[in-house]
Parts: structure tokens; sequence; C-alpha cells
């Protein structure tokens, strides 16, 4: 049980998971014969586990985030040791005895608590303004700051001006020499736009090489991007004479982050209040750097949310929300003129499962949400929709494969990016041919399936 006295069950384990191989793996580990030692005090859950080495890997879990530490070599959080060792916790009562925490165990929940309460004080400190001798140093630090972020914006707008240029250069010698010119030269220009310190133009610019001979159409579709680009490159030099939030959406784009604590702290900041629905939860590894996306959707708003976290080797993911959870939660949206990325705020009560899937519509809806933002975030890829009866139909000859309302009057394509994905025969199989609830992401490619409810939700 966690610290509410709730039994966590293996469906609620598994679904922490970051991908199948992992549930598979950690149900393996979650036998009593993989752990010499576990224990369990409050919220924190710990083992150590056989590995291939002589020395075990220790494994530790703090229920209430939840949190994850482990001292195998694995990227994924969590990994399958922490989930073997939550499975077993969570199967057979007293599996996991009651015991005493051993130093690395209370090391680690100590460097947790220390952190959460800086993260406080640094909040409660830039609401509250203290003018005090002592914030002096505070302030010269601002200062440094402030001279930081004014020299970045002058970087980044060199970087876009220089793009500005190598994109009328392309036009003059006409789309068509694009696909001679291989990956080299795009290679070569994110990197410059990498320097400028705009990581936002350096994808985007990235983005192009592999538009450049994709398919029959591939001169339109580099032309569009290119375009996207351009008007991306003017709006940030021109931010300072936008409304507030689309300059704080143009500032995201090129690549310009706002500290969650800044978010929270800051005046103009839309919190919102509500009991949210964990629609999905996805890990993907970019590069050395693990990202954890979660879905959420407001029960008496309406509103979406997305809640974005990084991780490395030495720095694991801390919040995990398994999917049909509902949280009684304060979120906090990051400034835009689209605002969806959020920041978890207060929690007003423990989550708990929810009733059923979340209220959606049908295709044309799920067109028109992904309209309505694109009207406020011309550089928005996808927005998060739920379609509520559809079927999917599988692809034939190389055709995408489609969710058609049950009328039979209109359907999606799916995005050709996820055909080789299981999720969408799992999503089949779950229909039998029956309309079904999904969420997923609606797209300019198509639409992406996330989670699909039979009558629990289901990742796909």
């Amino acid at each position: 049980m966690n610290p509410q006295g709730e039994r966590w069950t293996s469906d609620h384990v598994l679904a922490l998971a970051p991908d199948a191989p992992s549930r598979k793996a950690g149900s393996r580990l979650a036998t009593p014969g993989s752990w010499p030692e576990t224990g369990t005090r409050g919220s924190a859950v710990w083992g150590l586990c056989k590995g291939s080495g002589s020395k075990p890997y220790q494994t530790v879990v703090d229920t209430a985030g939840p949190a994850f530490k482990c001292s195998c070599p694995s990227r994924k959080f969590p990994c399958k040791h922490a989930l073997g060792l939550l499975l077993m916790w969570a199967g057979e009562e007293g599996a996991v005895g009651e015991g005493e925490p051993p130093a690395w165990v209370t090391e680690w929940l100590a460097a947790r608590q220390q952190r959460a309460e800086k993260k406080t004080a640094a909040a409660s400190n830039e609401v509250s303004g203290d003018g005090s001798s002592d914030s002096a140093p505070s302030a010269a630090n601002q200062d440094a700051a402030r001279r930081r972020a004014a020299l970045r914006v002058q970087r980044i707008a060199a970087g876009a001006t220089e793009l500005e240029q190598r994109l009328e250069d392309l036009l003059r010698s006409g789309l068509a020499t694009a696909d001679r010119a291989g990956y080299g030269t795009w290679d070569e220009t994110a990197a410059r736009m990498v320097d400028a310190q705009a990581p936002g133009l350096a994808a985007r610019v990235r983005e192009l090489g592999s538009v450049a001979t994709s398919g029959a159409d591939w001169p339109s579709r580099l032309l569009a991007e290119c375009s996207l680009i351009h008007l991306l490159d003017q709006a940030f030099l021109g931010v300072e004479r936008l409304p507030p939030a689309l300059a704080a959406t143009v500032r995201t784009r090129v690549g310009l982050t706002t500290d969650a604590s800044d978010v929270l702290a800051g005046a103009d900041t839309t919190s919102v209040r509500d009991r949210w629905l964990v629609l999905a939860q996805q890990d993907a590894e970019e590069g050395m750097v693990t990202s954890r996306r979660i879905w959420l959707r407001g029960e008496r708003t309406g509103r979406m949310a997305l809640h974005l976290s990084f991780g490395g080797r030495d720095r694991p993911l801390d919040l995990s929300l398994p999917r049909g959870l509902v949280l009684d939660a304060d979120l906090a949206y990051y400034p835009g003129a689209r605002p969806l990325r959020v920041v978890l705020g207060t929690r007003h009560a423990d989550p708990v499962p929810a009733s059923g899937p979340p209220p959606g519509g049908g295709t044309d809806a799920a067109l028109a949400a992904y309209g309505h933002a694109l009207r406020d975030d011309p550089w928005l890829d996808a927005w998060p929709v739920v379609l509520t009866d559809v079927v999917p139909i599988p692809g034939r000859d190389g055709e995408p494969w489609q969710l058609a309302d049950a009328d039979g009057e209109s359907a999606l394509p799916v995005d050709p990016r996820c055909t080789e994905r299981a999720g969408l025969w799992r999503l089949a199989a779950i229909s039998g041919g029956e309309p079904v609830t999904v969420f997923g992401e609606c797209g300019h490619r198509g639409f992406v399936p996330l989670t699909a409810w039979d009558p629990e939700p289901v990742a796909l």
C-alpha cells in the first residue's frame, strides 16, 4: 500500500512502464529470487536486484511521486528493476516487508526533499519580492541573468538573419536543386543555428533535409516548410511588436525556455484547478536525454494540458502518472497564444481511478480543434483530441490506416509514421469492427493514436 492506504495493482504498476519490452522484463523480475534484499517504509520501496555483475543494482522508488532511482545503466524511467520491485510490492501482501531504509535510500530521499524545498523557497521569494539587504546578491544575479538573456536574444537574431539569407539563396537557385545538396548542407545550417543558441530553428532546418526527395510532391512540401521558417524568422526579428501571447509563442518556437518556477510565480500565469484525467503518458529518447509527455484533460473545463519533463542518466524523471487516473490539482499554463504545456502546482487530493472514458467528438470536430489551434500558433504540428465512436480501418495496398466515424460520413487518416507500430493492430483488436473511444494528436500529417478504452485505458 502507499502512504494513503491505497493498494497499488499490477495494472497500475505496468501503466508506468515506458514501453512493452520494459513491462515484459519487469514482470520477469517480480520474484523474490531476484531480490536478495527488499524493504519499505512510508512512501519508499527499495531493494537490491541481482544483475550480470558481482554487485547488485540498488533500486529505490518513492511512491508519493512516483519517482525512481536505480544504479543500472538503463536510460528508461522507470527501468525494469523498478518495475519488478513495484510489481512484487503490489502483489502478495508482505512480499516486501517493513524495514529500516539503508543509507543509500535515505540519502536519495533527503536529496529529493531538499530539491522540493528549494523550489518552494524560490517560488516564495519570487512572489514576496523581498527587498532586504540579504537580497542584494540575488539582485546582482538577476542583473547578470538579464544580461545573458539579452546576449542570447542578440545571437538568435543574428542566426535568424543568416537563416533568412540561406532561404533566399535556396529560392534563387530553385527548389529543384535541393535534392542534389544532400543532408550535409542542412546539417551545416542546423549547426549554425545551434551556435546561435536557437535549437528550435535548428530542428526545423533538419526537417528540411528530410523533406527533400521524400515523395512525389516534395517541392511543394519543402516550400511550405521554408515559408513557416521564414514566418518564424520574421516574427522573432520583430517580436517586440507582437502581442504578448504571440510573442511568448515565437520565443518558445525558436528555443527560448521559461523555468517552471517562473511559470508558477508569474503574475500573468493562468492557473486552473480541475479534476484532470490522465489521457496518456509517453517516453522518448532524444539523444542523451529522455523526455516524458503526459497529456491531461480537465473534467470541468474540458481543457487539454501537456506536462513535459526531461531526464538523463543522473537526473531521473520525477513525475509519472498512469493512464486512467484523475488528479485534483492546479495546473499552471506556460504563456503562449494557444497554451498547452503546464507545470503541476498544488495537489488537492490523491489520484483516483476514472469512472470511464472521457467525452469527445467526431473526426470533423478533431479537425476543427486543430484548425482553431493552428490559427493561434501556425507552427503547431498537432493538437490533442478525443475521438468517440470511431472505427479503425486498416490500410490496403500502401494506403494509410483511417479512423472513420461510425456513421461513415467522414474519416481521419492515421499519421503514416505510425504504420509499423503494433499499437494500430492492438486498436483494431480492441475495436473488433465496433466504435471505440481513442485519444491522440490530430495534425497535418494525420492522427497519432495514443490511448484507447476497452473499457479501461490501453496504451497504443
